[in-house]
């Protein structure tokens, strides 16, 4: 399933986040405010080598920028506004802006923020005011970079785990069903697809199975009108090289059996009556399962268990765990929205194939992380860079720019133009990420010379997948990005906000092109010796003048 824009409304400059029938306005924490503690980070010395300086228990940060600190913020949807701009505002108290979501702030000189509970950030008028509802916010001073700021916040705050997801989405691209079937998942229609990314030289990888495939939302089988023998399907794709994962989500149908089940065992969240609670959704209006209920969690791994013992299914893409949908409901434990979809992140610990567009904390955790639906729009596809840098800024490494050519299926419906050069750019762009994942299968909306410049894409990918490999495994150990800025691997030289470049580790700079029609582009090469995609050597410090044609994708290796 894929959110719809508009069913949470889309954030514009200043973070106000608008569900249907409802509105999520920033709105201030007058009692915060009055006991505001003002942190003016250029009045503190620097803190000795290995050691830094804390400040806790405050509800309310205020920086001065008078140091012209870069700073970035964890909230993965607004990615391409960070560094934070002049005017910029957001509020993390039950709205995680369809993405994932962490409370930390991390700047370019060293320092940190972190809160345990939502905060609001604004920034404007040569200053930076973090406030929280709670006290539980800390303030500290890492070093003199981004990286140093990261590595403190990694180690104190979201540990590594020492594991990564399953290998296979990393080393193969990914397939998920959705623009090809939409509402109708059925065997033919998967084997068919399946077969078609063999057939024109795709390998095999993560086959994710979208929403509709199941009997009902909490009626976790297959449903037999459009599977006549699901297992021999999944031996099918096994056979083929694929493994498969399925769509699922913690909403049930209010309607069924199981709802009345879960009802009368307490599993669900209740409204203000002490009933059921009924909550809108982008497929409609459903009951919803409480996290916090350790019976509930039970039960839906039970489900899931079933799944894989019955059918043999690998793994599990968990959608729909936003925490505006807790919004004004009650559950077993008193917890806050936020803190629900994290207890819906935890459940994927159990299933190394898994992955995840909302979330809440959880950074360092063997969680494969996607970016929020994309249009299949240019202005879409020059976010994936900032964002993608975000996401492992803030803890999430293992993470997958959404799909190739955009997720939302009404770009891809009979009568839609379709823009074949951006599929292609859009491939290239994915291809030196951590993950890269097509829907819209290519050899159905691309002519020839397109669909071979997005296997082409495909082959760069390959010839690099060791080292994809290798910043994954080394990941689970130091929490260190896959994706870096710039600034992140060359602090202090001018690169704060370059967003249409990134580096692979710290030996690969990626710059992917992302205007339509062109085929010419400057990229800022740090100091080194370089060898180009062109086969042409580079020295660096310099800007260069590079001419990219459209099958081709614009990196450079460092040669020394």
């Amino acid at each position: 399933m894929r959110i719809r824009h508009g069913e949470f409304g889309r954030v514009g400059k200043v973070g106000a986040c608008c569900a249907r029938g409802r509105a999520h306005s920033i709105i201030a924490y007058p009692a915060v405010l009055a006991v505001c503690l003002l942190v003016v980070l250029t009045g503190f010395p620097h803190a000795a080598k290995g050691q830094s300086l804390l400040e806790t228990g405050t509800n309310c940060i205020q920086v001065s920028q008078a140091t012209n600190a870069s700073w970035w913020a964890g909230i993965i949807e607004h990615g391409f506004q960070m560094p934070l701009v002049e005017g910029y505002t957001a509020r993390t108290d039950g709205d995680n802006y369809e993405n994932q979501v962490q409370p930390l702030l991390l700047s370019s000189q060293g320092d940190v923020i972190w809160s345990e509970d939502p905060f609001r950030i604004e920034f404007g008028h040569g200053s930076l005011l973090v406030t929280s509802k709670g006290s539980r916010m800390t303030r500290s001073k890492a070093g003199s970079s981004l990286r140093q700021a990261f590595l403190y916040a990694s180690r104190r705050y979201f540990p590594p785990s020492g594991k990564a997801p399953d290998e296979l989405l990393f080393s193969s691209p990914q397939y998920n069903t959705w623009i090809e079937l939409m509402y109708d998942q059925n065997q033919d229609g998967i084997l068919k697809y399946a077969a078609g990314i063999r057939e024109h030289g795709f390998p095999a990888g993560v086959l994710m199975i979208d929403d509709n495939w199941q009997e009902d939302y909490g009626k976790w089988d297959f449903n037999k009108g459009r599977f006549c023998n699901p297992k021999a399907m999944i031996t099918t794709l096994h056979a083929s090289g694929f493994k498969v994962m399925l769509w699922v989500c913690p909403f049930i149908s209010p309607d069924c059996d199981v709802c009345r089940e879960l009802t009368k065992r307490n599993l669900l969240v209740k409204d203000a009556s002490n009933e059921t609670a009924i909550v809108r959704w982008w497929n409609g209006a459903s009951a919803l399962l409480d996290f916090t209920n350790p019976d509930a969690v039970d039960w839906f791994r039970s489900q899931l268990d079933y799944l894989q013992s019955t059918y043999q299914v690998d793994g599990f893409k968990f959608d729909a765990g936003d925490s505006p949908f807790y919004n004004g409901v009650t559950s077993l434990q008193t917890v806050s929205p936020n803190e629900q979809t994290e207890l819906h992140g935890k459940i994927g610990l159990h299933y190394p194939l898994n992955e995840y567009r909302a979330m809440w904390k959880m950074g360092g955790q063997p969680l494969a992380e996607r970016l929020s639906d994309k249009a299949h729009s240019w202005t879409d596809l020059q976010k994936l860079v900032p964002d993608m840098i975000l996401e492992g800024l803030m803890g999430y490494p293992f993470s997958c720019p959404d799909m190739i050519g955009g997720g939302e299926f009404t770009s891809f419906l009979p009568g839609s133009t379709i823009d074949q050069e951006l599929i292609v750019r859009s491939a290239q762009c994915q291809a030196l990420m951590p993950m890269m994942q097509f829907s819209v299968a290519p050899w159905r909306v691309l002519d020839e010379a397109h669909l071979k410049a997005v296997l082409k894409a495909v082959q760069v990918r390959e010839e690099h997948k060791d080292q994809i490999l290798s910043l994954a495994r080394q990941s689970a150990r130091t929490g260190e990005p896959i994706v870096r800025s710039m600034e992140y691997v060359f602090p202090h030289q001018g690169y704060e906000r370059v967003k249409d470049q990134f580096m692979l580790g710290n030996s690969i700079l990626v710059a992917p092109m992302l205007e339509k029609g062109v085929c010419q582009r400057e990229v800022m090469l740090p100091a080194g010796s370089w060898k180009g995609f062109n086969g042409m050597l580079y020295q660096g410090p310099a800007m260069l003048s590079l001419t990219v044609a459209e099958d081709e994708l614009c990196y450079l290796e460092r040669s020394e």
